[in-house]
This record gives C-alpha cells, sequence and structure tokens, in this order.
C-alpha cells in the first residue's frame, strides 16, 4: 500500500520531526499489519510544502531500514502534486496519457461509428480532463490551455476532421463546454454558494461568504448578491479560495439564474448562460 507524507514548512521548525514521523510509520505499519495489509515503504513519498522565504530543508527519514527523502512531485489519489502546489506535473501527466488514447483511437477510427468514437472518448479522455477539475478553479487560461488542446483534438477525432478545424461548433455539437468554462460549472463553488446562498449549504462554509446589503433601499438589494473580496485579495496569492473565488464567480452570474427556484433549475440556466458566454 503506497503513503503519501505531505509536510509543511511550520512543522519542520519543531524538534525530533524525524524521530516523531518514523514513529508514526512504525504505528501505522503495525495497525495495518493487524487488519491484514502490508505496508510497502519502497513506494512511500514524502513531499516537503515549503512557506514562502523558507530555506531548503535537509530532512531524511529512516523507516524499516528504508530512506525516505523529499521528492519534488507525489501523486495521490490520482493527482500529481509539486512542493509548490503547482499542478503542471499533473496537467502535463493527463495531456501525456491523453495523447497516447487518442493515438490509439485515432489508428481505428475507421472502424467506428461517430456514436461509438464518441463514447470511447467520453470514457478515455473526457473522464480523464474531468477528473478533480476543481483543483484548476481560478487558475489563468494558460495553465488550462494543454487540457483544452486535448479536448479540440478530441473533437475533432469524435467527427474525424482534419488537425485545424476550427472545435467551436463541434464543442456545441457534442454539447460539451470549453474546459476552462467546465471547471467553473463542474467545481463545487458555484453551486454550493448556491445552497450558501439559501441557507441550506453547510454552517462552516455560510460563514465564509456574506450576503450583500445595501446602505439603502436599491434593486441589488433583490439580486441575491454577495459581498464582493476587494480587489487586493483578488489579485493575491488567496485569490482561487472559496470565500474569494466564489462571490465573484456568483455575483458575475445573471439574476435570474442567482434567484432560480431549485438547484435543479439553477444548474441547467448556468450551463446555458456559460454556453452562449463561451461558444456562441
Amino acid at each position: 500500500m503506497q503513503i503519501v507524507l505531505i509536510l509543511f514548512d511550520h512543522i519542520l521548525k519543531q524538534s525530533g520531526i524525524p524521530e516523531r514521523i518514523s514513529a508514526c510509520l512504525t504505528d501505522i505499519s503495525q495497525w495495518m499489519s493487524t487488519h491484514h495489509l502490508k505496508f510497502n515503504p519502497d513506494k512511500t513519498e514524502l513531499l516537503f510544502l515549503p512557506g514562502k522565504d523558507s530555506p531548503i530543508q535537509d530532512l531524511t527519514i529512516t523507516f524499516n531500514n528504508a530512506v525516505l527523502a523529499p521528492t519534488p512531485t507525489a501523486r495521490n489519489l490520482g493527482v500529481t502534486l509539486g512542493s509548490q502546489l503547482s499542478l503542471t506535473a499533473n496537467i502535463n501527466a493527463t495531456t501525456r496519457s491523453c495523447r497516447f488514447v487518442l493515438y490509439n483511437i485515432r489508428r481505428i477510427r475507421p472502424l467506428l461509428t461517430q456514436k461509438a468514437a464518441q463514447v470511447l472518448v467520453q470514457a478515455m479522455i473526457i473522464s480523464r480532463l474531468d477528473y478533480c477539475s476543481s483543483l484548476l478553479a481560478g487558475r489563468p487560461a494558460n495553465v488550462t490551455r494543454p487540457l483544452q488542446l486535448i479536448q479540440n483534438a478530441a473533437a475533432r477525432l469524435i467527427f474525424n476532421l482534419l488537425k485545424f478545424t476550427h472545435t467551436t461548433p463541434l464543442l456545441l455539437g457534442l454539447h460539451r463546454l470549453p474546459v476552462a468554462a467546465s471547471i467553473r460549472f463542474k467545481t463545487s463553488y458555484v453551486p454550493l454558494t448556491y445552497h450558501v446562498t439559501n441557507r441550506s449549504g453547510p454552517t462552516y462554509i455560510q460563514d465564509m461568504v456574506k450576503p450583500y446589503t445595501p446602505a439603502r433601499s436599491l434593486r441589488s438589494a433583490s439580486a441575491n448578491q454577495l459581498v464582493a473580496p476587494s480587489l487586493r485579495t483578488r489579485h493575491s496569492t488567496k485569490s482561487r479560495l472559496f470565500a474569494v473565488l466564489a462571490p465573484r464567480w456568483w455575483n458575475e452570474i445573471p439574476t435570474d439564474i442567482r434567484t432560480a427556484e431549485s438547484v435543479y433549475i439553477f444548474r441547467r440556466k448556468l450551463k446555458t448562460h456559460l454556453f452562449r458566454l463561451c461558444l456562441e
């Protein structure tokens, strides 16, 4: 069984950390052995997340005659994380695996109907692009561009068209949002915000956002808006936090969508709005 250890900078400032981590791994190994599981030190990875202006830590942990040293990236639950919490390695891994699958589907494409090709691409390409897409919420377009190129290639493959064919009508025909819009739709930020504004979401989430109440009686009082984050916060390293990103995305949605009667109607109207925004 593989285990990924993620250590933050402030933890390593404490004394005796390597010994305490080694003892913790020993306890985990004993618990797993009791429950008929096997701990594999060779597949255990150590990821160190340094703080701002943090010096490089020379940290090694010895466990079961194996030495664990920090790695630049670690894979956990199918997502590759870097020591700077960059998802570049994960995007590269996703695009690499998708290109391999696209190559194999392209070889058998003459034998497939359009419907069969679409089902195959959905199962083996789109599912990879959508997996844990909420981690990319709020990222700039240049970060998600490699994933968008994969989606464009998949759309052309479904319709069996040439490499430089314009993909906007293809995505519209497939009823697929572009990657950036799909991330915005599928991430829990906007649908969860709907529950929060209707006071049906978790309490700890409701505490992160505040409804907007104008000082005077204005038309915006019934627009179901949230208090927008300050410009300083929106352009800082905290810009992808739920408390910052959710109000900004929520207030950009038209009023008739924000005031939808149910979450089903909300999601349907939201997807239509994103289609019009991105593909028309």
